[in-house]
């Protein structure tokens, strides 16, 4: 693959079509959803509202209050509102509850549907805390849950039992990259009246719009590419048609809710979302194809190249790629790996992604995993493209990989 086959722009926004302009496209959405200048005296962007108690001027108004928008500052504020609608348009979603990180918004998705008794089929890929908040909160309480393949496919209906109360899926996983087909588990969950849910913090929002795809609930990590600039925390769950009002709820009686400076920062980084994600997506995969030349790397594991397994899906479902990506190092033992890593120059060595700044580290992703086996034959990286230019963040990994010797 070559930079110049690859395709940038994103479909539509699922906004309501202008007859005069038509439906806009997702960059210009992102550049207006959420914003109200008319009620804020004309300014731009939506100011900071730091409130918890709302005062209502009369008792008529406030024995009405339950329909007031704004009545309760962990109910919500003009800030948070304007995230939410920022988001769904961003999704396509009938609504957005927000939480105050990515982890969070998973377990509340978790807990909303479970029961004692429940089922609930997670890819053996899953993002860490996910898996965590599985085995930590859900089976304690009574939930059973079944990891499965994450190639499993339609073949996910065996799996299905009476009492199976949510699926989930990651797209790509976090660590190792394998790309599920989405419509055909959307597909069997619907037929058997069974939600879904995604992980679809890999792409923004901006690269896969689930919710379209049949999905019910797109879960995002905002820390990551909504924000941008790795100095927030947040998390977003997108809802699908009628599962807005019940996870609104259900939030708000668990005490979730976002502070307006975080808010305001997500709704920041939202605005060059657009230019920021082709960005990642062209460097990551320049950088990608330089590594699957290297002699000191097994294999890269990046859906956009076509030596992906997971490339045909990929190219079917995603308009594009972000700056994550994980190759496999030859056998390397500690010592070596060091000299390689306390080298780097523009490349952190931190947990989180899908800021400005490349990041890479290793991982071991066999200790999260339990249907499947993951044995590469060589040290698991992990690696996020910033923002940087291409040229010298390959000439910072080819020194590094000199280094190892």
């Amino acid at each position: 693959m070559t930079l110049n086959t690859i395709e940038t722009s994103p479909p539509a926004s699922a906004d309501g079509p202008s007859e005069a302009l038509g439906s806009p496209d997702l960059k210009t959405t992102l550049c207006h959803a959420g914003r109200h200048p008319e009620a804020h005296s004309g300014a731009v962007n939506v100011p900071v509202y730091h409130a918890s108690t709302i005062l209502f001027p009369t008792l008529q108004a406030l024995d009405t209050k339950a329909e007031a928008r704004v009545r309760y500052g962990r109910r919500g504020t003009p800030t948070t509102y304007a995230l939410e609608e920022a988001v769904s348009a961003l999704e396509g979603a009938e609504g957005t509850v927000l939480t105050p990180s990515g982890a969070m918004a998973i377990t509340l998705t978790l807990l909303s549907h479970a029961r004692p008794g429940a089922h609930f089929l997670i890819p053996d890929n899953a993002y860490g805390p996910c898996r965590h908040a599985c085995n930590e909160i859900m089976i304690p309480m009574g939930v059973e849950v079944t990891f499965y393949d994450p190639a499993i496919g339609a073949g996910i209906a065996e799996l299905l039992r009476d009492d199976t109360a949510l699926i989930w899926l990651e797209a790509p996983g976090s660590q190792t990259f394998e790309m599920p087909d989405i419509p055909a588990i959307v597909a069997v969950a619907k037929a058997k009246g069974i939600p879904t849910a995604i992980d679809n913090t890999w792409a923004g929002g901006y690269f896969l719009r689930p919710l379209a795809m049949g999905v019910d609930f797109s879960v995002q990590a905002g820390t990551k590419y909504l924000c941008g600039h790795s100095d927030v925390m947040s998390g977003t769950i997108a809802c699908g048609p009628g599962r807005h009002a019940r996870m609104k709820d259900f939030a708000a009686r668990m005490g979730a809710c976002v502070g307006p400076d975080d808010a305001y920062l997500v709704l920041r980084g939202m605005r060059t979302m657009s230019v920021r994600m082709e960005q990642h997506y062209r460097a990551a995969v320049e950088i990608a194809e330089w590594l699957e030349d290297r002699p000191e790397v097994l294999r890269v594991m990046h859906p956009a190249l076509p030596s992906d397994p997971g490339h045909a899906i990929w190219k079917r479902d995603f308009t594009g790629a972000s700056g994550l990506f994980g190759f496999i190092l030859k056998p390397v033992d500690r010592p070596r790996l060091a000299r390689m890593m306390d080298g780097l120059r523009f490349f952190g060595m931190g947990a989180s992604w899908g800021g400005f700044e490349s990041l890479l580290i290793p991982t071991n992703p066999a200790a999260l995993r339990s249907a499947t086996d993951w044995a590469p034959g060589g040290q698991t990286m992990r690696m996020h493209v910033g923002l940087e230019a291409p040229g010298d963040l390959i000439a910072d990994l080819a020194a590094g990989l000199e280094r190892l010797g």
